[in-house]
């Protein structure tokens, strides 16, 4: 029976599936067949559905959080379905620190590990001390630790090896007694000796400043991944645009701000049907409704050719696109 994606994802594309289940209890998906296609879905914040989907959606709804005190740490273990955000509050109202970067992330904290999501110089990863999850080939459940989740910038084993393998149930974080505050980034520089409450709030208005609710106006967060590139090439990039914000990464790389490339490349406010290049920040698109999937990859093409010709950079999207049969990737071979 066909179901409705609309409401199930918030760039909320008009879409349709064949089969939709929701998973309330981890034990169900030892019951759950994997042989047709499946997708698998939190709250649908990094996931569009381009077309109507030929298979079954799986939303995992499942809730609970537990916390154990250790000498050095908190152990914080959290269901898969459980809101990220809600999780953020929760843990400060508690007195446990930690997260308050990541504060208004949208999805759900079985989606977090698989994005590595991150924001403000922190991400998830460091605080992971083990991911279970439900082994699909097996039928078991199993565990790995966070040395084994491969984690990176905006990936994960759950993106590579283990895509369509695994059901992501319960996420173990581990947050430290003695807090640091990490202040590296734009607005959260001018906080002198905050509380991790402040810092929350810094980010809070921050990214609402930024950033539409995406249950007001229908987007998918951050569009594009920062691109990753080397020292090399980023010295003839700032003799011809010296204003680019670039951030070190690892040894001999250097992250640079997708949304600066965009925005600077006049493509703030860009429509094509009813999908708008976001007026106040140029690293997210919006829906406005009566637009499709095929209006949608013309905006993504039409977004990487322009930054391609005018700085010789491959954007990827981060955000995951489903086509009628399986995720598929909208990229651009980089000129040599």
């Amino acid at each position: 029976m066909a179901h409705s994606l609309q409401p199930l994802h918030t760039f909320a594309l008009s879409s349709q599936c064949q089969n939709f289940i929701e998973i309330t209890d981890s034990a169900q998906l030892q019951t759950q067949s994997f042989n047709a296609p499946f997708c698998l879905l939190g709250e649908g914040s990094n996931t569009i559905f381009l077309n109507d989907y030929a298979g079954t959606v799986i939303k995992m709804a499942t809730q609970g959080i537990n916390i154990t005190e250790r000498e050095n740490d908190f152990l914080v273990s959290a269901a898969a379905g459980e809101n990220w955000h809600q999780l953020v509050t929760y843990l400060l109202e508690q007195s446990i620190a930690g997260f308050e970067n990541l504060a208004l992330i949208p999805g759900t904290v079985g989606a977090a590990p698989v994005q590595n999501i991150g924001a403000y110089g922190v991400e998830i990863a460091q605080f992971i001390e083990a991911v279970d999850y439900f082994d699909i080939n097996s039928n078991c459940f199993k565990s790995l630790t966070n040395q084994q989740c491969h984690f990176a910038y905006r990936e994960s084993v759950f993106k590579h090896a283990l895509k369509n393998k695994a059901v992501i149930t319960q996420v173990h974080f581990k947050l430290p007694k003695i807090w640091q505050p990490v202040l590296s980034y734009g607005p959260l520089q001018q906080l002198k000796n905050p509380t991790p409450q402040q810092v929350c709030e810094q980010v809070i208005q921050t990214r609402n400043s930024k950033l539409p609710d995406p249950y007001k106006l229908a987007n998918a967060g951050s569009f594009f991944k920062n691109p990753i590139i080397t020292n090399a090439a980023l010295v003839p990039l700032l003799a011809q645009f010296p204003e680019l914000p670039h951030y070190p990464h690892g040894a001999g790389h250097h992250k640079v701000a997708a949304g600066w490339l965009i925005e600077q490349a006049g493509l703030k406010g860009y429509k094509i049907a009813g999908i708008e290049v976001h007026q106040q920040q140029a690293l997210v698109l919006v829906n406005h409704g009566h637009s499709t999937g095929d209006d949608l990859i013309s905006m993504i093409t039409h977004i990487q050719n322009t930054v391609l010709a005018r700085y010789n950079i491959s954007l990827e999207h981060e955000v995951r696109l489903i086509d009628q049969h399986n995720e598929c990737h909208i990229s651009l071979e980089q000129s040599a």
